[in-house]
Protein backbone atom coordinates (compact mmCIF):
# COMPACT_ATOMS: atom_id res chain seq x y z
CA UNK A 1 0.00 0.00 0.00
CA UNK A 2 1.50 3.35 -1.05
CA UNK A 3 2.19 5.79 1.76
CA UNK A 4 1.47 9.53 1.96
CA UNK A 5 2.36 12.00 4.70
CA UNK A 6 -0.10 14.76 5.56
CA UNK A 7 1.34 17.44 7.83
CA UNK A 8 -1.18 19.30 9.98
CA UNK A 9 -3.58 16.40 9.67
CA UNK A 10 -5.39 17.07 12.96
CA UNK A 11 -6.60 20.36 11.55
CA UNK A 12 -9.57 21.25 9.39
CA UNK A 13 -8.42 20.72 5.79
CA UNK A 14 -5.80 18.13 6.72
CA UNK A 15 -8.27 15.79 8.43
CA UNK A 16 -10.72 16.04 5.53
CA UNK A 17 -7.89 15.31 3.08
CA UNK A 18 -6.82 12.25 5.10
CA UNK A 19 -10.39 10.93 4.97
CA UNK A 20 -10.27 11.17 1.17
CA UNK A 21 -6.84 9.54 0.86
CA UNK A 22 -7.85 6.63 3.10
CA UNK A 23 -10.96 6.17 0.98
CA UNK A 24 -8.67 5.94 -2.04
CA UNK A 25 -6.65 3.17 -0.33
CA UNK A 26 -3.49 5.02 0.60
CA UNK A 27 -1.66 4.51 3.88
CA UNK A 28 -1.63 7.95 5.53
CA UNK A 29 0.85 9.15 8.14
CA UNK A 30 -0.58 12.17 9.93
CA UNK A 31 2.20 14.44 11.21
CA UNK A 32 0.94 17.14 13.58
CA UNK A 33 2.57 19.06 16.42
CA UNK A 34 -0.77 19.30 18.30
CA UNK A 35 -1.61 22.91 19.06
CA UNK A 36 -4.90 24.67 19.89
CA UNK A 37 -6.28 24.14 16.35
CA UNK A 38 -5.37 20.43 16.29
CA UNK A 39 -8.20 18.15 17.32
CA UNK A 40 -8.28 14.37 17.66
CA UNK A 41 -12.06 14.58 17.26
CA UNK A 42 -11.36 15.33 13.59
CA UNK A 43 -9.76 11.90 13.10
CA UNK A 44 -12.04 9.75 15.25
CA UNK A 45 -13.72 8.10 12.22
CA UNK A 46 -10.47 6.61 10.94
CA UNK A 47 -8.14 6.69 13.97
CA UNK A 48 -8.16 2.89 14.34
CA UNK A 49 -7.92 2.02 10.66
CA UNK A 50 -4.99 -0.16 9.59
CA UNK A 51 -3.92 2.31 6.89
CA UNK A 52 -3.63 5.30 9.23
CA UNK A 53 -0.88 6.31 11.65
CA UNK A 54 -0.52 9.43 13.79
CA UNK A 55 2.88 10.90 14.66
CA UNK A 56 3.19 13.85 17.03
CA UNK A 57 5.86 15.99 15.43
CA UNK A 58 6.67 19.63 14.81
CA UNK A 59 8.12 19.93 11.29
CA UNK A 60 10.83 22.15 12.78
CA UNK A 61 12.21 18.98 14.42
CA UNK A 62 14.43 17.99 11.51
CA UNK A 63 16.02 14.90 13.05
CA UNK A 64 12.67 13.27 13.79
CA UNK A 65 11.28 14.42 10.45
CA UNK A 66 14.21 12.69 8.74
CA UNK A 67 13.46 9.50 10.67
CA UNK A 68 9.79 9.54 9.62
CA UNK A 69 10.67 10.07 5.96
CA UNK A 70 13.28 7.30 5.90
CA UNK A 71 11.05 4.90 7.83
CA UNK A 72 7.89 5.29 5.75
CA UNK A 73 9.32 6.38 2.38
CA UNK A 74 6.17 8.27 1.31
CA UNK A 75 5.38 8.81 -2.36
CA UNK A 76 4.04 12.25 -1.47
CA UNK A 77 3.78 14.86 1.26
CA UNK A 78 0.84 17.23 1.51
CA UNK A 79 2.03 20.14 3.63
CA UNK A 80 -0.83 21.68 5.61
CA UNK A 81 1.18 22.36 8.77
CA UNK A 82 0.59 26.07 9.30
CA UNK A 83 -0.76 28.75 11.57
CA UNK A 84 -3.75 30.09 9.64
CA UNK A 85 -5.81 32.61 11.61
CA UNK A 86 -5.24 36.22 10.52
CA UNK A 87 -6.34 37.70 13.84
CA UNK A 88 -3.84 35.54 15.73
CA UNK A 89 -1.09 36.65 13.37
CA UNK A 90 -1.82 40.24 14.37
CA UNK A 91 -1.58 39.39 18.08
CA UNK A 92 1.35 36.97 17.90
CA UNK A 93 3.19 36.94 14.55
CA UNK A 94 6.20 35.04 15.93
CA UNK A 95 4.42 31.66 15.80
CA UNK A 96 3.51 32.28 12.16
CA UNK A 97 7.13 32.91 11.24
CA UNK A 98 8.25 29.76 13.08
CA UNK A 99 5.64 27.45 11.59
CA UNK A 100 4.93 28.91 8.16
CA UNK A 101 8.44 29.96 7.13
CA UNK A 102 11.07 28.23 9.27
CA UNK A 103 8.97 25.05 9.45
CA UNK A 104 8.63 24.93 5.68
CA UNK A 105 12.38 25.50 5.32
CA UNK A 106 13.00 22.50 7.61
CA UNK A 107 10.58 20.37 5.59
CA UNK A 108 12.21 21.42 2.32
CA UNK A 109 15.70 20.59 3.54
CA UNK A 110 14.68 17.11 4.71
CA UNK A 111 12.57 16.48 1.61
CA UNK A 112 15.52 17.53 -0.60
CA UNK A 113 17.79 15.03 1.13
CA UNK A 114 15.11 12.31 1.07
CA UNK A 115 14.51 12.66 -2.69
CA UNK A 116 18.15 12.01 -3.54
CA UNK A 117 17.24 8.34 -3.15
CA UNK A 118 13.46 8.61 -3.58
CA UNK A 119 13.36 10.63 -6.78
CA UNK A 120 9.66 10.14 -7.58
CA UNK A 121 8.36 11.54 -4.28
CA UNK A 122 6.23 14.68 -4.55
CA UNK A 123 5.60 17.64 -2.26
CA UNK A 124 2.28 19.47 -2.53
CA UNK A 125 2.47 22.72 -0.58
CA UNK A 126 -0.96 24.10 0.33
CA UNK A 127 -1.21 27.89 0.47
CA UNK A 128 -3.90 30.58 0.30
CA UNK A 129 -5.47 33.21 -1.92
CA UNK A 130 -4.55 35.80 0.72
CA UNK A 131 -1.00 36.00 -0.67
CA UNK A 132 -2.39 38.09 -3.55
CA UNK A 133 -3.82 40.71 -1.20
CA UNK A 134 -6.77 42.95 -2.00
CA UNK A 135 -8.36 42.21 -5.38
CA UNK A 136 -10.92 44.95 -5.91
CA UNK A 137 -11.58 44.02 -9.54
CA UNK A 138 -11.16 40.86 -11.55
CA UNK A 139 -9.65 37.63 -10.25
CA UNK A 140 -6.07 36.72 -9.27
CA UNK A 141 -4.11 34.56 -11.70
CA UNK A 142 -1.17 32.33 -10.83
CA UNK A 143 1.16 34.80 -12.56
CA UNK A 144 -0.02 37.83 -10.56
CA UNK A 145 2.35 39.42 -8.02
CA UNK A 146 1.99 38.72 -4.31
CA UNK A 147 0.87 41.63 -2.11
CA UNK A 148 0.10 40.12 1.32
CA UNK A 149 -1.55 42.41 3.88
CA UNK A 150 -1.32 40.46 7.14
CA UNK A 151 1.54 38.68 8.93
CA UNK A 152 -0.29 35.43 8.20
CA UNK A 153 -0.52 36.11 4.45
CA UNK A 154 3.09 37.32 4.36
CA UNK A 155 4.30 34.15 6.07
CA UNK A 156 2.43 31.99 3.54
CA UNK A 157 3.77 34.08 0.65
CA UNK A 158 7.27 33.55 2.01
CA UNK A 159 6.75 29.79 2.21
CA UNK A 160 5.48 29.71 -1.40
CA UNK A 161 8.61 31.52 -2.57
CA UNK A 162 10.80 29.12 -0.59
CA UNK A 163 9.16 26.07 -2.15
CA UNK A 164 9.49 27.47 -5.66
CA UNK A 165 13.14 28.38 -5.07
CA UNK A 166 13.86 24.76 -4.09
CA UNK A 167 12.24 23.57 -7.31
CA UNK A 168 14.42 25.92 -9.39
CA UNK A 169 17.65 25.51 -7.43
CA UNK A 170 17.53 21.92 -6.18
CA UNK A 171 15.11 20.42 -8.71
CA UNK A 172 12.75 18.97 -6.09
CA UNK A 173 9.38 17.71 -7.31
CA UNK A 174 7.05 20.19 -5.66
CA UNK A 175 3.84 22.05 -6.53
CA UNK A 176 2.11 24.99 -4.85
CA UNK A 177 -1.64 25.44 -4.47
CA UNK A 178 -3.44 28.64 -3.56
CA UNK A 179 -7.01 28.07 -2.43
CA UNK A 180 -9.88 30.39 -1.62
CA UNK A 181 -11.70 30.43 1.73
CA UNK A 182 -12.60 26.90 2.86
CA UNK A 183 -15.59 25.92 4.98
CA UNK A 184 -17.10 22.63 6.12
CA UNK A 185 -16.97 20.05 8.94
CA UNK A 186 -14.12 20.11 11.49
CA UNK A 187 -13.25 23.81 11.07
CA UNK A 188 -12.21 25.61 14.25
CA UNK A 189 -14.87 28.16 15.30
CA UNK A 190 -12.37 31.00 15.38
CA UNK A 191 -13.11 31.22 11.63
CA UNK A 192 -16.17 33.06 10.30
CA UNK A 193 -18.62 30.34 9.25
CA UNK A 194 -18.17 27.94 12.21
CA UNK A 195 -18.17 30.91 14.59
CA UNK A 196 -21.50 32.09 13.18
CA UNK A 197 -22.89 28.56 13.47
CA UNK A 198 -21.67 28.27 17.07
CA UNK A 199 -23.30 31.59 17.96
CA UNK A 200 -26.57 30.67 16.24
CA UNK A 201 -26.76 27.37 18.15
CA UNK A 202 -25.87 29.11 21.42
CA UNK A 203 -28.19 32.12 21.05
CA UNK A 204 -25.43 34.72 20.66
CA UNK A 205 -25.07 37.77 18.37
CA UNK A 206 -23.37 37.23 15.00
CA UNK A 207 -20.29 39.51 14.86
CA UNK A 208 -19.23 40.86 11.47
CA UNK A 209 -16.25 43.14 10.90
CA UNK A 210 -17.01 46.65 9.65
CA UNK A 211 -20.28 46.62 7.73
CA UNK A 212 -20.00 43.00 6.64
CA UNK A 213 -19.31 43.94 3.03
CA UNK A 214 -15.92 42.23 2.74
CA UNK A 215 -16.08 39.69 -0.08
CA UNK A 216 -14.66 36.18 -0.08
CA UNK A 217 -14.67 33.29 -2.53
CA UNK A 218 -15.97 30.27 -0.61
CA UNK A 219 -15.24 26.63 -1.40
CA UNK A 220 -16.48 23.51 0.39
CA UNK A 221 -13.56 21.59 1.86
CA UNK A 222 -14.37 18.33 0.02
CA UNK A 223 -14.05 20.15 -3.31
CA UNK A 224 -10.67 21.51 -2.24
CA UNK A 225 -9.45 18.04 -1.24
CA UNK A 226 -10.51 16.57 -4.58
CA UNK A 227 -8.52 19.30 -6.33
CA UNK A 228 -5.46 18.55 -4.20
CA UNK A 229 -5.70 14.89 -5.12
CA UNK A 230 -5.87 15.70 -8.84
CA UNK A 231 -2.83 17.95 -8.52
CA UNK A 232 -0.94 15.20 -6.70
CA UNK A 233 -1.79 12.70 -9.46
CA UNK A 234 -1.37 14.86 -12.54
CA UNK A 235 0.12 18.22 -11.58
CA UNK A 236 3.39 19.50 -13.05
CA UNK A 237 6.55 20.11 -11.04
CA UNK A 238 7.09 23.75 -10.15
CA UNK A 239 3.57 24.85 -11.12
CA UNK A 240 1.23 27.03 -9.07
CA UNK A 241 -2.46 26.12 -9.08
CA UNK A 242 -5.31 28.37 -7.94
CA UNK A 243 -8.26 26.45 -6.47
CA UNK A 244 -11.59 28.23 -6.09
CA UNK A 245 -15.32 28.12 -6.68
CA UNK A 246 -15.37 31.29 -8.82
CA UNK A 247 -18.27 32.60 -6.70
CA UNK A 248 -17.94 35.44 -4.20
CA UNK A 249 -20.22 36.35 -1.29
CA UNK A 250 -20.05 39.12 1.27
CA UNK A 251 -19.74 38.19 4.94
CA UNK A 252 -23.14 39.78 5.47
CA UNK A 253 -24.71 37.53 2.82
CA UNK A 254 -23.12 34.47 4.46
CA UNK A 255 -24.58 35.42 7.84
CA UNK A 256 -28.05 35.98 6.37
CA UNK A 257 -27.95 32.66 4.51
CA UNK A 258 -26.90 30.80 7.66
CA UNK A 259 -29.77 32.37 9.61
CA UNK A 260 -32.16 31.25 6.87
CA UNK A 261 -30.76 27.71 6.88
CA UNK A 262 -30.76 27.44 10.67
CA UNK A 263 -34.43 28.46 10.96
CA UNK A 264 -35.32 25.17 9.31
CA UNK A 265 -33.18 23.20 11.77
CA UNK A 266 -33.65 24.81 15.19
CA UNK A 267 -35.67 27.43 17.04
CA UNK A 268 -33.65 30.65 16.97
CA UNK A 269 -33.04 32.54 20.18
CA UNK A 270 -33.77 36.25 20.51
CA UNK A 271 -30.07 37.16 20.58
CA UNK A 272 -29.32 35.69 17.17
CA UNK A 273 -28.89 38.98 15.34
CA UNK A 274 -26.16 40.39 13.12
CA UNK A 275 -23.86 42.71 15.05
CA UNK A 276 -21.26 44.90 13.34
CA UNK A 277 -17.99 45.17 15.26
CA UNK A 278 -14.76 47.15 14.92
CA UNK A 279 -12.98 46.10 11.76
CA UNK A 280 -9.79 44.03 11.68
CA UNK A 281 -6.57 46.06 11.15
CA UNK A 282 -5.41 45.86 7.52
CA UNK A 283 -8.54 43.94 6.54
CA UNK A 284 -8.52 43.11 2.81
CA UNK A 285 -11.82 43.94 1.17
CA UNK A 286 -11.95 41.21 -1.47
CA UNK A 287 -10.20 38.01 -2.50
CA UNK A 288 -11.01 36.32 -5.80
CA UNK A 289 -9.19 33.62 -7.77
CA UNK A 290 -9.02 32.76 -11.44
CA UNK A 291 -9.09 28.93 -11.40
CA UNK A 292 -9.19 28.36 -15.15
CA UNK A 293 -5.76 26.70 -15.15
CA UNK A 294 -6.75 23.78 -12.92
CA UNK A 295 -9.95 23.34 -14.95
CA UNK A 296 -8.12 23.44 -18.28
CA UNK A 297 -5.12 21.28 -17.35
CA UNK A 298 -6.56 18.91 -14.74
CA UNK A 299 -10.30 18.93 -15.53
CA UNK A 300 -11.24 19.96 -12.00
CA UNK A 301 -13.98 22.34 -10.89
CA UNK A 302 -15.94 22.76 -7.69
CA UNK A 303 -19.20 20.79 -7.47
CA UNK A 304 -20.84 21.75 -4.17
CA UNK A 305 -22.81 25.00 -4.29
CA UNK A 306 -22.76 27.42 -1.38
CA UNK A 307 -26.24 26.74 -0.02
CA UNK A 308 -25.80 22.97 -0.07
CA UNK A 309 -22.34 23.25 1.45
CA UNK A 310 -23.57 25.51 4.25
CA UNK A 311 -26.46 23.14 4.98
CA UNK A 312 -24.03 20.20 5.19
CA UNK A 313 -21.75 22.23 7.46
CA UNK A 314 -24.54 23.40 9.78
CA UNK A 315 -25.85 19.83 10.06
CA UNK A 316 -22.40 18.51 10.99
CA UNK A 317 -21.94 20.96 13.87
CA UNK A 318 -25.50 20.36 15.06
CA UNK A 319 -24.90 16.60 15.03
CA UNK A 320 -21.46 16.89 16.62
CA UNK A 321 -22.05 19.12 19.62
CA UNK A 322 -19.43 17.09 21.49
CA UNK A 323 -16.85 18.69 19.17
CA UNK A 324 -17.22 21.99 21.04
CA UNK A 325 -16.35 20.35 24.36
CA UNK A 326 -12.91 19.50 22.97
CA UNK A 327 -12.08 23.20 22.58
CA UNK A 328 -11.23 25.91 25.07
CA UNK A 329 -14.12 28.33 25.28
CA UNK A 330 -11.81 31.36 25.07
CA UNK A 331 -10.53 30.09 21.71
CA UNK A 332 -14.11 30.26 20.42
CA UNK A 333 -15.38 33.47 21.98
CA UNK A 334 -12.43 35.78 22.58
CA UNK A 335 -11.93 38.65 20.12
CA UNK A 336 -8.40 38.65 18.71
CA UNK A 337 -6.48 40.91 16.36
CA UNK A 338 -7.01 44.29 17.99
CA UNK A 339 -3.95 46.52 17.68
CA UNK A 340 -3.44 48.41 20.96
Amino acid sequence: MKKIIVTGGLGFIGSNLIKLLIKKNYFVINVDKVNYASNFYNTKDFFNKKNYKFVRLDINNRSKLKQILNLHKPIAIFNLAAETHVDRSIDAPTEFIKSNIVGVFSLLEEFREFTKKNKKAKLIHISTDEVYGDVLKGRSKETDPYKPSSPYAASKASSDHLVYSYVRTFNINAMITNCSNNYGPHQHPEKLIPKLIYNIINNKPLPLYGKGKNSREWIFVDDHCEALFKIFKNGTKGEFYNIGSNINSSNLDIAKLLIHISKKKIRLGKNVKIKFVTDRPGHDFRYALDSKKVLRKLKWKSKINLRKGLENTFNWYLENMKYYTTLKKKDITKRLGIVK
